[in-house]
């Protein structure tokens, strides 16, 4: 995954995927005979089985919808190493390639915002605007993870990260 994560998937050659997994280029196809667009696609369901287990598990569970909001905000900023790390995601949707892993990505986002909302919904909040704010709060979930990496000053992703449940659970129209 960290090749991917660090170069894309254009940039991920077979020699940083094999110094990567500590792999021969040989093993690599062994498990993988379609080769990088293959392990890629794998990489992006073990992205899913991750979000779906441990980012979004406190959104699953019971209790005050704030603190299962800050629970996932901590659970985000420890996966992208407080904003350090960039986004997986992001990196497979660059570059001309970027269209054949659509489905996966939107799927990933679909999951992400669906759970967020739920969350809102639950406090009162009407369905469209709880969508709406877990689609912005992925926005800017991923404009400071932009904005982090191109001018390495981790405060704009931290402050996204704390603002989380209040961008979701405000109670005036956004």
């Amino acid at each position: 995954m960290g090749a991917f994560r660090q170069y894309g998937y254009e940039g991920a050659t077979l020699s940083r995927l094999s110094a990567a997994t500590g792999l021969e280029r040989a093993s690599l196809y062994h498990h993988f005979p379609n080769g990088k667009e293959q392990m890629a696609r794998v990489v992006l369901e073990f992205v899913k089985l991750g979000l779906k287990q441990s980012i979004l598990a406190p959104l699953e569970s019971s209790g005050d919808a704030e603190q299962r909001i800050r629970s996932m905000s901590m659970l985000v900023s420890d996966f992208y190493c407080g904003g350090q790390q960039g986004c997986l995601l992001a990196m497979f949707t660059s570059g001309a390639l970027g269209d054949i892993f659509q489905s996966q990505i939107k799927d990933l986002f679909t999951i992400w915002i669906d759970a967020l909302a739920a969350v809102a919904v639950e406090t009162g909040l009407p369905a469209e605007l709880s969508r709406r704010r877990a689609e912005d709060a992925l926005i800017q979930i991923q404009g400071a993870l932009v904005l982090t990496r191109g001018t390495q000053d981790q405060m704009p992703f931290k402050r996204v990260i704390s603002r989380l449940p209040q961008i979701m659970l405000e109670q005036q129209a956004a």
